[in-house]
């Protein structure tokens, strides 16, 4: 088992209320979760992604993760 640091985050994605996040994704986006309509919100566009847009951002995120050559800090415990 094994984590990833993945740097400073900006102080202006704090927890809102009645929504799950913030999610980083390391393309810079960040979301959160509506549970109540079952989807994503981006806060800088005040829209709902798409799921597919999700999808590929959370593999994204997948495959940064398999890396370890991008500079990032891997830590095996």
């Amino acid at each position: 088992m094994g984590y990833r640091v993945l740097g400073e985050r900006d102080a202006r994605w704090q927890p809102r209320a009645g929504l799950e996040g913030p999610f980083f994704y390391p393309n810079g986006r960040v979301l959160y979760y509506d549970a109540r309509e079952g989807e994503y919100w981006d806060p800088t566009t005040d829209f709902y992604v798409p799921r597919e847009d999700v999808a590929e951002l959370q593999q994204s995120f997948m495959d940064f993760l398999a890396r370890g050559d991008d500079g990032w800090r891997t830590v095996q415990v």
